[in-house]
């Protein structure tokens, strides 16, 4: 020491001082870097159609995330975390089918999130508590088709200075979800002589699936094809997985007044046309408690003004389309006064997919069940759904160009 500071024998004393000091900063920076930062809490909150992560942390991490397709899943990579969390609080629930974690190496772990289906990431932030010490990951997701997960998957490669070949992509034809109403546990209505609703709307969606399908101009899909229970708002997701440019559900319901017969279109709104479509709304979006499944827990953190804008686009189209509708079901099938109605349907909240409910007819009437078990009046009312989706349609199409 004495060699390093030669000629300048009253700086040595403070210099070393200088150096011990300094060593002893650099440990405790190397000491502080060597205690991992702990994962505190982590919550999901969401349903089918859109999912919030929530992950509470002592200090910002280091952070990266990628996605992964077959199965779709979302991976979380953070450098150097301890997990303290309760495990039961971050339960997947609706859009996230499973969390799992993994040990990546080089003190780097994974969190892997599956979704139901594929997915679009909205949001990954590292925010300081403005209330406390620690900081929240957050991420967003929200339920999106194969289509827009193949996009995000290629953006990926291509910030990630990875390329791949590959040919342009087909420009999408008018896609259809057809929503047979209730299935499963929800049996639905019980006509007079006994027939089932839910037996009922399956056989009709079916048939207007094939008849859509047979004029090899439309891609259908079907939220269920055979009897099987579909909470509400899966029926949703299952619409926008598709980016369905319209969702059809179909319905035939009993009431107590046995004379009233004929078919109704409903579109959604929050202020319901009249007493008789609010109690049909609240009688739909009961069937989840009805059949013993319990509504998952929404949440104002999933929701946003951007929604609803898009809505109030969605439900112009909503209401061209069951203008149509009404027009060309009359001239195929007997309607009610009034045929279109609206109400606040749950079936029906996609905020991006023009939705109507299909009400074919009573199964409270004699004469309404016998025609809904008739295959020759199901291919009338068919035909008049297929008329309506064609003007429909070409009007949606020709928007466009």
């Amino acid at each position: 020491m004495a060699s390093l500071f030669k000629g300048s024998p009253a700086l040595a004393p403070r210099m070393f001082g200088w150096l011990v000091g300094l060593a002893a900063i650099l440990l405790m920076s190397s000491a502080a870097h060597a205690s991992p930062i702990q994962v505190e809490g982590l919550r999901v909150v969401g349903d089918a159609s859109r999912a919030r992560i929530v992950m509470d942390v002592s200090d910002s991490p280091d952070l990266r995330w990628f996605l992964l397709r077959a199965p779709h899943r979302l991976v979380l990579e953070l450098t150097d975390v301890e997990y303290l969390h309760d495990e039961t609080a971050a339960s997947p629930r609706g859009l996230i089918t499973d969390i799992a974690f993994t040990d990546a190496g080089g003190a780097k772990s994974r969190m892997i999130v599956t979704g139901e289906g594929a997915f679009v990431v909205e949001n990954v932030d590292i925010m300081k508590n403005e209330d406390g010490a620690g900081y929240r990951v957050v991420v967003d997701m929200v339920a999106g088709s194969d289509r827009q997960f193949e996009a995000a998957l290629a953006d990926q490669i291509a910030t990630t200075s990875v390329t791949s070949a590959g040919q342009a992509p087909d420009v999408p034809r008018f896609t259809i979800v057809i929503d047979p109403g209730h299935g499963g546990a929800d049996s639905g209505a019980r006509g007079v002589s006994g027939v089932l609703e839910k037996t009922i709307t399956l056989a009709f969606g079916l048939e207007l699936k094939k008849a859509l399908e047979d004029l090899d101009r439309y891609d259908v899909h079907m939220t269920r094809d055979r009897d099987r229970f579909l909470r509400l708002d899966e029926r949703v997701r299952i619409a926008r997985r598709h980016e369905a440019d319209l969702f059809i559900s179909i319905h035939a319901d009993a009431i107590r007044h046995r004379d009233v017969r004929g078919a109704t279109v409903y579109t959604v709104s929050e202020t319901p046309s009249d007493a008789a479509s609010a109690a049909k709304a609240i009688r739909e979006n009961l069937a989840d408690q009805l059949a013993g499944y319990g509504s998952p827990e929404e949440s104002d953190e999933v929701s946003g003004i951007l929604a609803d804008l898009v809505r109030r686009e969605t439900d112009g189209f909503s209401l061209r389309f069951a203008n149509a509708l009404v027009d060309s079901l009359s001239s195929e099938i007997a309607m009610i006064k009034n045929p279109h109605r609206f109400a606040g349907f749950q079936v029906l909240k996609a905020p991006d997919v023009p939705s109507v409910l299909v009400e074919l007819g009573y199964l409270s009437n004699a004469a309404d069940e016998a025609q809904l078990r008739d295959v020759e009046w199901r291919a009338q009312a068919t035909a008049g759904i297929v008329g309506a989706i064609d003007r429909f349609a070409g009007g949606r199409i020709g928007s466009t160009e």
